[in-house]
């Protein structure tokens, strides 16, 4: 695996962790009962975004490894999965 495609890889499953992570713990204003004016009521108290951030951040290193090491280390081949076709070799 190149470092470009590891690279690649790696952004993705951060930026899915990332969007999965931010909802959770989120405060609303409506529900903390203090809306600033000028926004809405559906606007988070404390976003918590630098702790988000670090959560992402370590869970898309387990992703990874795990996505890594079943493709470095063949773990799960294509004849693996149930509903693909078999290709067998040509015996001539």
């Amino acid at each position: 695996m190149s470092i470009v495609f590891a690279f690649a890889i790696y952004f993705i499953v951060w930026w899915v962790v990332f969007i999965a992570v931010l909802p959770f713990g989120v405060t609303t204003q409506a529900e903390h009962g203090q809306v600033t004016p000028g926004t809405v009521e559906s606007a988070p108290v404390a976003p918590a975004l630098f702790r988000k951030i670090i959560i992402t951040t370590c869970l898309s290193f387990v992703i990874f490894a795990v996505i890594y090491a079943v493709l470095v280390f063949d773990l799960i081949t294509l004849d693996d999965i149930p509903f693909l076709p078999r290709f067998e070799p040509l015996d001539q």
